[in-house]
């Protein structure tokens, strides 16, 4: 198990990239050959799965790896760009509160329209019902 995850962490980004597809096609093919009632593959399914998951970490880490060493970067910049950022998080949280303000208005026209076809279905219940009478 450990031997594929350093085979995966072996690998460059390109080639990374191009196995994981190459894997999500041939999981496809058996996936499909499943569903036609051909289980020959399950246990293949099965490994390529825990191996797609293995090169899917890996990439993640090294995302993550690359965000750990810009901040180490960024501190070595000038203050300058720090300002410039907190001005971006105080515009930030205005953009979500004109979000919030039209949430109600929203809902409030989804419980409007529903409160509608409820009184058209009870108008046609109680004509049906005068009609059977």
């Amino acid at each position: 198990m450990k031997e594929n995850a350093d085979k995966a962490r072996a690998l460059g980004e390109p080639e990374l990239a191009k196995k994981l597809t190459e894997d999500a096609e041939q999981m496809f093919r058996l996936r499909f050959q499943l569903s036609m009632g051909q289980a020959d593959g399950l246990k293949k399914l099965r490994s390529l799965r825990k191996e797609r998951a293995r090169m899917l970490t890996v990439q993640r880490q090294r995302e993550l790896d690359k965000a750990a060493a810009a901040p180490a970067a960024e501190a070595s910049q000038p203050v300058k760009k720090m300002a410039s950022k907190k001005t971006a998080a105080a515009k930030a949280p205005a953009a979500k509160k004109t979000v919030a303000k039209n949430a109600p208005v929203a809902a409030a026209g989804k419980i409007a329209n529903a409160a509608k076809k409820t009184a058209e279905a009870a108008k046609k219940t109680a004509k049906t019902a005068k009609k059977e009478q």
